[in-house]
């Protein structure tokens, strides 16, 4: 009966079970075996901790590449911003047609709040992206009720990193660039590679990775390989 009670709370929480774990991968390797299930939730809200200006380009950069496998069904994506840098022609290298993301710019964080919910709660999106400076433990309970009525899956960058123990997001991430690796005898920069630390992961285990974008998929890179890199080349931040 536990173990009934344990699965039932996690279905309801957005994760999928054990049997349905295959047709649910998007390709974030090892990465996905720290979630429930061995499953990235999709009927939930993940947080991305962005205080500095390289870690949200470097975000940006990772949440595009999921975007890549949530969007696959022609589902469209919002992406909602005070203080947008993001170059939508860019989402291009990792696989998102801009046209399918719906850029909303607003003056304010309470609007930016608002239509982020309202965005949540429509069930034929893919996702819902806003770039918040702070958010509530209340506000984050209401976005949460609203991705797990409508499998609309939340990414929120916040770049307050005071407040992080203040949401009930089912995963938090910091996402840091690191210098790109070219080949041999090649000029120019490397695929984009990333720190990425899974800071907190709900009913899982958190960790660290080392992620590079290999052209059309996710790909990790053994600790060993991280700096893998001349002295001189520059690494390639994605913003």
């Amino acid at each position: 009966m536990i173990h009934r009670l344990q699965q039932d709370i996690l279905q309801w929480q957005g994760y999928k079970t054990t049997s349905a774990s295959a047709c649910g991968k998007i390709g974030l390797g090892t990465i996905e075996s720290a979630f429930p299930g061995g499953v990235f939730p999709k009927r939930a809200i993940h947080e991305f901790i962005t205080v500095i200006p390289e870690d949200a380009a470097a975000s940006d950069g990772f949440i595009a590449g999921v975007l890549a496998s949530l969007m696959e069904d022609g589902a469209a994506c919002v992406w909602v911003s005070t203080s947008r840098r993001l170059f939508p022609a860019s989402l291009s290298t990792f696989n998102v047609a801009p046209e399918r993301i719906i850029f909303i710019d607003v003056n304010t964080e309470r609007e930016a709040l608002w239509i982020t919910e309202e965005a949540l709660k429509c069930e034929g999106l893919a996702a819902v992206v806003a770039e918040l400076n702070e958010i509530s433990l209340i506000e984050s309970r209401r976005l949460q009720l609203a991705v797990e009525s409508s499998g609309v899956t939340g990414f929120i960058l916040r770049k307050d990193g005071r407040k992080t123990a203040s949401t009930v997001a089912t995963a938090r991430w910091q996402i840091s660039p690191l210098p790109s690796v070219t080949e041999e005898g090649m000029p120019g920069l490397g695929f984009p590679r990333w720190q990425v630390d899974l800071l907190k992961v709900r009913n899982g285990n958190p960790g660290s990775y080392v992620m590079e974008w290999a052209g059309d998929r996710f790909e990790e890179i053994e600790q060993s390989r991280k700096y893998e890199t001349l002295p001189e080349q520059e690494g390639l931040k994605f913003g």
